[in-house]
């Protein structure tokens, strides 16, 4: 069973919702990565998304953007992350760690290199943003040969054949997009996704996470209530922003504004 699966079947077990929340490697420094990860366990996560940072992050929005400008301004390259995760897994050989980025870095390394770095450093999966599963054939064959999980993405716009084969293609969980547009995002509306949820669910069996516009613990709550996961993006990013150069005060705050979205959806 892989850490990704462990995971979701304990929180099942216990009746409850993974919180996953998503900082960008190398922000504001690669030397303190692995320490923010361990505190975002420590204050009730379930999985780590951990982005990779590239110079054009199309699907982001300014704040994800801002925080990629700043870890590739520190020289955080694709084999730093590696070294973060792999940092990481010393202490905690239990969370699952997922990386998120796009596929010009991937292709630079090549596929079986990346995959294959990734799997011993302790990666669980992966999410390429630009990567659609109809031209994802190289990679999969790659990701499969290491035991990771590809996860892809779901937005409201997809539909009938095209959400069928995405459901089919991914692994480990599939992760709905909440809002059209960039990450960081407004105006969610919680009754649309949980339609789009209904319909997602007749296709899958694989756990739903649910990301994009989720700003604060109460939308956490609403959002948690029809799905398995919520992934917490722009809003932590924007506190680690709000704190860099102040190490200690970070921490604090970034433990107590986790914790909070953690007692939100064990109250469900």
């Amino acid at each position: 069973m892989s850490r990704i699966e462990a995971c979701f079947s304990a929180i099942k077990k216990n009746n409850k919702k993974a919180l996953i929340p998503f900082l960008t490697a190398g922000d504001p420094s690669p030397s303190i990565t692995a320490a923010l990860m361990h505190e975002l366990v420590d204050a009730g996560s379930d999985i780590i998304e951990l982005g990779v940072p590239f110079s054009d992050p199309m699907a982001d929005g300014p704040v994800i953007q801002r925080a990629s400008e700043r870890a590739l301004a520190q020289k955080t390259n694709t084999d730093d992350v590696f070294n973060i995760v792999k940092g990481f897994r010393v202490k905690d050989k239990v969370t699952p760690v997922i990386l998120m980025g796009y596929l010009n870095p991937i292709e630079i390394m090549g596929y079986s290199t990346f995959t294959e770095k990734a799997s011993e450093v302790g990666v669980d999966g992966l999410i390429v943003v630009d990567l659609p599963p109809e031209e994802s054939t190289e990679l999969q064959e790659a990701i499969k040969i290491h035991e990771i999980d590809q996860i892809f993405l779901l937005s409201p716009t997809t539909i009938g054949d095209r959400l069928s084969r995405i459901c089919d293609a991914a692994s480990g969980f599939l992760y709905y997009v909440s809002l059209k547009g960039v990450t960081g995002s407004n105006q969610l509306d919680t009754k649309k996704v949980e339609e789009k949820i209904k319909e997602i669910r007749t296709k899958t069996t694989l756990p739903l996470a649910v990301g994009f516009g989720i700003k604060n613990a109460e939308v956490a709550q609403a959002v948690g209530r029809i799905s398995d996961a919520v992934v917490i993006g722009s809003a932590l990013v924007e506190k680690i922003a709000e704190y860099t150069g102040n190490t200690e005060d970070m921490f604090e705050e970034i433990s107590s504004f986790i914790s909070s979205f953690r007692k939100a959806l064990d109250s469900i």
